[in-house]
């Protein structure tokens, strides 16, 4: 039985001044890795706090049918990101209107999340 191909949405530790990115991308591959165990195609999107990451957002949203959209901690965590939370909550609907919304508690466990969503 197919579950459904997921996008995990989320911040680019890379991108973010002053960060140690190294353990959080680790733990965005073994998080997406997890996918894999699962039988679950899964897609990342990556975006930079830039003018361009609604775009990069909708481009990721519309490239393929979700039926289930993680949206990681770094942008529903932190307090000064609630704007583009809300944003991004409101992207999903508009541009995947069919998948269901899922939300991480670490980079590891986006497939427990959307596996809350796919059963």
């Amino acid at each position: 039985m197919a579950l459904g191909r997921v996008l995990v949405v989320g911040l680019d530790p890379a991108m973010i001044p002053g960060w140690d990115a190294e353990p959080v991308k680790a733990a965005i591959t073994r998080g997406q890795a997890r996918f894999g165990d699962h039988g679950i195609e899964a897609d990342l999107c990556l975006v930079a706090l830039d003018e361009n990451a609604e775009g990069a957002i909708v481009e990721a949203l519309t490239r393929k049918d979700y039926a289930c959209v993680v949206i990681g901690g770094g942008i529903r965590k932190h307090e000064p990101l609630l704007e583009f939370f809300e944003k991004v909550v409101n992207l999903v609907r508009q541009h995947a209107p069919g998948a269901a919304i899922a939300f991480n508690s670490s980079p590891e466990d986006s497939a427990d999340a959307a596996l809350r969503w796919l059963r």
